[in-house]
């Protein structure tokens, strides 16, 4: 066996980026930039009015208040989208709303509610420093700024980003394309009866909406017999379909565990055995050049080998600089662990209290008890030499 880590490491250390794609901007959600994105102009390429109200000189509402207001004439109205065609000097104004290019002459913007309108012109009822309410040119985005380096991820607010500096198609990184199969004689689909002797395949649906969640694209092949000639007519079916493949089932050491036996014949084998609790047998390679994640059948072992290894490879394929999902130290609330030899990942419910993290087990924590991945929104991960541990231990959990 060898250790998560080294697992985690060998992984990571296969696995390339896919090759980069041009998308329409409104596509791109959720995929990793394949390059900077460099603003070509000044954001906002103006100044301008962060208010409804007047621009004016500030020198003009030095000594402004309710009691003695300053006088000024208005120019002109003048709305967003538009120039002014009036210089504000002293004595005058301009009406402004919010987002219009500031007029020449003008340096300050009074809000609208401190003021108040005369047939010909406007009082200010307050003093204010010069440059209040100015958006000054350059103050978001300075022209040639790398706003976005490569890899960072395309979420709402990096969308609007790209938009504001003119970007209508962006380069990306491509979303694998995962093909998800489950092995087993005892598996039938959810849409059909339960004979005697058989399951409901659940790990597909599951690795279906963890491959989906870590930004690739799922591609359910559905459920495989214990017969290797079927595994190897479904890899070679779909091997030009997919950037890679997760299994579950078929990778410990009965005669009907398929996915090894196939593996040696159709590819290459790295690794086929961790040091962790659940998840210990799973494959690990490549078959037709693509990338194998061979997990075990029990449901909860799939869920936690995949977060382990394939999430932060499907990110890596996908151009992600953020690999893994966010760690914390916490107390735990509850005593856990128990193997020595092995890392322990327990299914716990973590809750920030009192300036830090608490965790507490979700309950039983078979491998076969998918509950306790529904119930969990992080794991524990106990280190090997840990054992047996008490309530206010401090261990390191990985929010999902």
């Amino acid at each position: 066996m060898i250790s998560v880590e080294e697992a985690r490491e060998r992984v990571l250390e296969s696995i390339h980026r896919l090759e980069p794609v041009e998308v329409e901007l409104s596509s791109a959600l959720g995929l990793a930039l394949a390059e900077p994105a460099v603003s070509r102009f000044d954001i906002p390429p103006f100044d301008n009015s962060a208010m409804d109200g007047y621009a004016v000189q500030a020198g003009d509402i030095a000594g402004a208040s309710t009691d003695a207001p300053a006088e000024l004439e208005v120019l002109e109205d003048l709305p967003a989208g538009y120039i002014a065609k009036a210089t504000v000097i002293p004595g005058t104004a301009v009406r402004i709303m919010t987002g219009a290019p500031l007029p020449a002459g003008a340096n300050t913007v009074v809000p609208v509610e401190l003021t108040g309108r005369l047939p010909e012109g406007v009082n200010i009822h307050q003093a204010l420093k010069e440059g209040a309410n100015v958006r000054y040119a350059g103050e978001d985005v300075k022209k040639g700024e790398t706003v976005l380096p490569e890899g960072t991820r395309i979420d709402p607010a990096e969308l609007g980003m790209l938009a504001s500096l003119g970007y209508s198609r962006v380069k990306c990184y491509r979303r694998p394309v995962v093909g998800v199969i489950s092995t087993g004689d005892e598996l039938v689909d959810p849409l059909e009866d339960l004979a005697p002797g058989k399951i409901h395949d659940s790990n597909s649906y599951t690795v279906y909406g963890l491959v989906a969640e870590a930004g690739a694209v799922p591609l359910r092949i559905g459920i495989v017999r214990d017969r290797p000639e079927e595994l190897r007519r479904v890899f070679t079916q779909h091997g030009d379909r997919v950037d890679a493949f997760i299994t579950s089932g078929g990778v410990s050491v009965g005669d009907y565990d398929v996915v090894k036996e196939v593996l040696a014949g159709m590819g290459e084998m790295n690794f086929w055995k961790v040091a962790m609790r659940p998840g210990m047998p799973q494959a690990f390679g490549s078959v037709l050049g693509k990338p194998l994640f061979g997990f075990p059948g029990n449901p909860v072992s799939v869920m936690v080998s995949f977060e382990l290894f394939a999430y932060p490879a499907l990110r890596k394929m996908g151009g992600h600089l953020e690999l893994f999902h966010p760690e914390a130290d916490a107390v735990i609330d509850t005593p856990m662990g128990r193997k020595i030899g092995r890392m322990e990942i327990i299914r716990v419910i973590a809750e920030w209290r009192d300036g830090e993290y608490h965790a507490r087990v979700t309950g039983p924590q078979g491998s076969g008890i998918l509950r306790s991945m529904v119930l969990a929104n992080a794991l524990a991960m106990l280190p090997s030499e840990a054992g047996r541990l008490e309530a206010g231990s401090r261990v390191r959990i990985m929010l999902l």
